[in-house]
């Protein structure tokens, strides 16, 4: 059974906006800092946002600061990632993450659970 489950992904113009779902177990929900990554082709994944977490703010990569913005609903145990002002830089699958490790969870490796993945597609 899948831990993490993304949806939200989709083809959308330069300049528009798509939000990402996350939705987890309660129990990863609650114990685990979670965010998102992402991989464009050819390149390596890399740490987009990782949500706010027992008091800490949300961090940001970069190159989406201003544009995204990560939130996490405790109702319905999911983390979100509102992404407006798509560029086609932005084009790749993401990817949901939890981990333990606040500050080892930008480095993106050794993580607990990762979600299969949703496409993201920007057409200039």
């Amino acid at each position: 059974q899948a831990q993490l489950v993304e949806s939200g992904g989709g083809l959308v113009q330069a300049g528009g906006s798509l939000t990402l779902s996350c939705a987890a177990s309660a129990r990863i929900f609650s114990r685990y800092v979670m965010g998102w990554f992402r991989q464009a082709p050819g390149k390596e994944r890399e740490f987009v946002a990782m949500g706010s977490w027992r008091g800490g703010s949300p961090s940001y990569a970069d190159s989406v600061k201003g544009r995204f913005t990560v939130s996490r609903d405790n109702t319905n145990y999911t983390v979100s990632l509102q992404m407006n002002n798509l560029k086609p830089e932005d084009t790749a699958v993401y990817y949901c993450a939890a981990d333990l490790s606040v500050p080892m969870f930008r480095l993106g490796r050794g993580m607990d659970y990762w979600g299969k993945g949703t496409l993201v597609t920007v057409s200039s």
